[in-house]
């Protein structure tokens, strides 16, 4: 027997999704700066780089491909690499230092202080990007954290410069969320650079 959906099912599934669609609009002003503050670094030469745990780490290089390979005709490429992407890099070092430096280690040797560091967290909990995070700030990056929930143990990590929060225990709705944020991010982050005088008096080209 083929199983139907009720009206009230499909009501709900829609339901889940609705507040916290509407609290990522409301923090449009945190979006906002934090957009802003990737182009600065976009502008003064910085790469993004992205890192995450399972679908995360999906996101993770997705949003790289996204910086790197614009969709839309007419968007400058601009420099993004996934930590997450290299799975001998990965398993050497939660081999000999743990897993829990897995993205913090590479940091550490990559990266500039120019650089931004975008970690994604669907729950806020996972060391490794906690980790990593902490040693971006401790290096002077630009901090961004996609995290859920309440934030969890990344939202409590003293001076990140910008942690944007989806507000659901709900995995699947906190990564929709997610997308959205990103996909939002990258968008203002060129409206910036298409601002003559915005970021500097001289746009690089």
């Amino acid at each position: 027997m083929i199983a139907t959906l009720t009206g009230d099912q499909v009501d709900r599934a829609f339901a889940r999704r609705t507040e916290p669609t509407r609290a990522l609009g409301q923090d449009a002003e945190a979006v906002g700066r934090a957009c802003y503050d990737m182009a600065l670094r976009f502008h003064r030469g910085g790469r993004l780089l992205c890192f995450g745990n399972g679908s995360a780490a999906a996101d993770a290089a997705h949003i790289v491909v996204e910086f790197v390979h614009p969709v839309i005709m007419g968007k400058r490429a601009l420099p993004a690499v996934s930590l997450a992407n290299d799975a001998a890099t990965l398993s050497g070092i939660a081999r000999f230092g743990g897993f829990d430096d897995s993205f913090a280690a590479q940091l550490r040797l990559l990266a500039a202080a120019d650089d931004i560091a975008l970690g994604i967290s669907a729950d806020g909990q996972c060391s490794n990007v906690a980790r990593a995070l902490e040693a971006a700030r401790d290096a002077g990056l630009l901090t961004v954290a996609l995290v859920g929930g309440d934030g969890g143990q990344i939202a409590r990590i003293p001076r990140l410069d910008h942690v944007l929060v989806a507000r659901s225990d709900d995995p699947q709705v906190v990564k929709e969320i997610h997308v959205t944020a990103y996909h939002v991010l990258w968008e203002l982050v060129h409206v910036f650079f298409e601002q003559p005088g915005v970021l500097s008096p001289r746009v690089v080209g």
